[in-house]
């Protein structure tokens, strides 16, 4: 029974490449996996890579325009505002006097200052 099978499966193997006229490697390689590969890597490229790419350069040039001032988020989640800058250190303050140094990288935005000021009132309320 089992070779039956299997000799049915050979000629039918046999058969197709009778019926594809001999075009030979380069012609199924083509109708293959060759295109389908080259499809995947440019959907990849345009929904993955390039966007990632764009968002770490907006995040290199934000980074390269920190001025003393600034009001910052931090990627820990801290609101501070940068009261001294060195080429890999930020000096944040998060409150009256207290100044906490971070990594430049780990600014993870310039904020408007409206985020932190309502946690204060609330507190200069109580």
């Amino acid at each position: 029974m089992f070779e039956s099978l299997f000799v049915n499966l050979a000629w039918a193997q046999e058969g197709g490449q009778a019926a594809g006229g001999g075009a030979g490697g380069l012609g199924s390689l083509l109708q293959g996996p060759i295109p389908m590969l080259v499809l995947m890597f440019a959907i990849f490229y345009f929904l993955l890579i390039r966007p990632q790419q764009k968002k770490a350069k907006v995040h290199r040039e934000m980074l390269s325009n920190l001025r003393t001032g600034d009001q910052v988020l931090t990627s820990g989640g801290i609101f501070g505002r940068i009261t001294g800058i060195t080429d890999n250190v930020v000096v944040v303050e998060i409150a009256p006097q207290v100044r906490v140094k971070v990594s430049r990288a780990s600014v993870a935005g310039v904020t408007s200052g409206q985020e932190a000021a309502p946690a204060a009132k609330t507190e200069k309320k109580k």
